[in-house]
């Protein structure tokens, strides 16, 4: 498969398990680690334009200062919503990735499956022992 890029957090779980399972299937991936190198504004458009996603279903509640800022208040606009994501790159959700076949925010990790050339899979075995099978099927 061509180029895949998955915008990755090293210190989240479901974005480890992603990253692990494009490996598990051959492929090495573009890595970004987006808190240290966030994407620009217009990424981050074009990000949410391929998933069909605004800007309020990117953000990250868990772990970030989203109550403290009080993003949950419908007066942000997305255009001052991604500027809150600029600012603090942690409000993004992730893993997003990207391929020839689509972008997809991958929660939880097996969604990647959605956006690959197959869906046929050897058991994968995530970080907490559930098993991924070959049609992205769980079981624990």
């Amino acid at each position: 498969m061509s180029v895949v890029t998955i915008y990755h957090n090293p210190d989240c779980g479901t974005s480890r398990n992603t990253l692990a399972l494009l490996r598990h299937v051959g492929i090495e991936p573009t890595v970004v680690e987006y808190l240290k190198t966030p994407p620009s504004k217009e990424k981050l458009r074009e990000l949410l334009g391929a998933m069909g996603l605004s800007a309020r279903e990117l953000l990250r509640q868990k772990g970030t200062p989203y109550a403290e800022l009080k993003l949950d208040d419908p007066k942000w606009s997305d255009d001052e919503l991604l500027d809150a994501m600029l600012r603090d790159p942690i409000l993004i959700n992730r893993p997003i990735v990207v391929t020839p076949l689509g972008t997809k925010l991958c929660r939880p990790s097996e969604a990647v499956l959605e956006i690959l050339p197959t869906d046929q899979v050897s058991p994968f075995t995530k970080e907490d022992g559930e098993v991924v099978e070959d049609n992205g099927q769980r079981r624990v």
